[in-house]
């Protein structure tokens, strides 16, 4: 390392739990551990609540490090994100707060510092306490010594790692917004059925009218050859008024759940795309692990499926996965592996498994006294009712909306790739391995 470095103990380098002043019984933003969220490096407050003089305090910018168990493992740092943009706020007791020291340290810098493993599988190791509650220990960062090049450097190091920051931040709003778009459209044409009642309404003005005269006036938002799609009536049925000659089937004739089980421990050497459980919660990003560290019986992930975890379904998790043909990918036995039947493909089946209506069905399947291992059984599941549109419809949504699932998924993959470029950077541009006049040699040489 570079002689001009220096090395301090980390609560020299930046300031811990620095001091903000808060008036009592005024309402601040108030961050709670579940917004900081390991796919994005901001927190943002959750809700504005009174101050009464206890938990964390901090202002914008400041780092918030969970220093309870399991959350600190989970990856739970993040930047609090004031709501104008320099205010203050106040969150759980189990934040430390952390900030660049003045002269010493910038405060861009002191949040690559704590996400730094050195850092922060530090703090892990000093964990107090009874099994499920164990907590960091402020004064334990007094006795760990970290590197600290230059402000100048701090600053370079902090711009090169946040732009892959901000580029995967990019990608996540992207993600959600095509996400969003996709389901928008679902909910439109198969669960409030906007077309057909905006036709019925134009049918009774105009009863002679032909169907294309009907379908352009009611629908002027959709291409006439998908608006003629919709019929102009509704009907009764067991899940209440349907579009006229739509029909009523059961999930599992939509979709088909597979079975094919694989025990990674068998290949020790191949490397699996792991679906699980955990990976989910962390941003939906699956881990790329050896063979021999996956410890059981999973199931097999085969391209155009969707993932529907089983285990509390209170927790919505679907899993829209990106998988390709000559990937060796494996999920938790607590996911359903569902194969679309044609013509329904993954677009359908994914925005159904996310509706409203089914999630709230699925909830009352559960089965099992405890609270944190509840489950649905995949038989009922597959046997809940759903409405079953014409071929055509069906087809016509997959076209536009498999459009925009094939970008969301662009999105994560390219960030995926830059999450790892950016963990491989971090901890070898912080102990100065490279340094900042070398990086594009590095970018050059990389096989990320």
């Amino acid at each position: 390392m570079a002689g001009e470095w220096q090395k301090l103990p980390f609560s020299e380098a930046v300031l811990v739990n620095p001091t903000v002043i808060l008036e009592r019984g005024r309402s601040y933003p108030f961050v709670d551990m579940g917004a900081v969220r390991p796919d994005t490096r901001f927190a943002f407050a959750t809700e504005n609540r009174e101050f009464h003089g206890g938990g964390s305090r901090f202002q914008h910018g400041d780092t918030l490090m969970a220093r309870i168990t399991p959350c600190l493992e989970n990856g739970k740092i993040a930047r609090f994100c004031a709501p104008d943009g320099s205010g203050v706020g106040h969150g759980s007791t189990e934040f430390i707060v952390i900030r660049g020291r003045p002269g010493i340290s910038d405060n861009d810098f002191a949040y690559y510092l704590t996400q730094w493993e050195e850092v922060r599988g530090y703090a892990i190791s000093q964990m107090t306490g009874t099994s499920g509650r164990q907590r960091v220990p402020i004064d334990c960062l007094d006795h760990l010594d970290v590197p600290l090049p230059p402000l100048s450097e701090q600053r370079a190091i902090a711009h090169i790692l946040g732009t892959l920051d901000d580029k995967i931040e990019l990608n996540r709003k992207m993600s959600e917004t095509l996400e969003a778009m996709a389901r928008a459209l679902f909910k439109s044409w198969f669960i409030d059925f906007d077309p057909v009642r905006a036709k019925a309404a134009v049918r009774r003005e105009h009863p002679d009218w032909t169907n294309e005269q009907v379908s352009r006036t009611a629908c002027p938002n959709l291409k006439p050859e998908i608006a003629q799609l919709f019929p102009d009536r509704m009907v009764d049925s067991e899940l209440g008024e349907i579009p006229d000659e739509w029909e009523v089937n059961m999930f599992g004739q939509i979709t088909e759940l597979l079975h094919d089980s694989q025990n990674p421990l068998s290949s020790p050497t191949v490397r699996f795309l792991h679906f699980s459980i955990p990976a989910f919660d962390e941003g939906q990003w699956p881990k790329l692990e050896l063979g021999e560290d996956i410890k059981s019986q999973k199931l097999r992930v085969t391209p155009g499926v969707v993932l529907l975890s089983k285990l509390n379904p209170e927790i919505e998790r679907v899993w829209l996965v990106d998988v390709q043909k000559d990937d060796r990918a494996v999920c938790s036995t607590e996911f359903l592996v569902l194969r679309p039947r044609p013509p329904y493909g993954r677009a359908y089946v994914y925005c159904v498994a996310r509706s409203p209506v089914f999630r709230q069905e699925i909830e009352g399947l559960v089965t099992g006294t405890s609270k944190s291992h509840q489950r649905a059984q995949a038989s009922a599941i597959l046997g809940l009712a759903v409405v079953r549109p014409p071929e055509v419809l069906v087809r016509t949504f997959e076209q536009v909306v498999e459009r925009l699932f094939d970008r969301m998924l662009k999105c994560r993959s390219e960030s995926l790739t830059l999450a790892a470029m950016r963990n491989a950077l971090l901890p070898k541009l912080i102990n100065g391995e490279i340094r900042v006049r070398d990086f594009e040699k590095f970018l050059t040489e990389s096989s990320l």
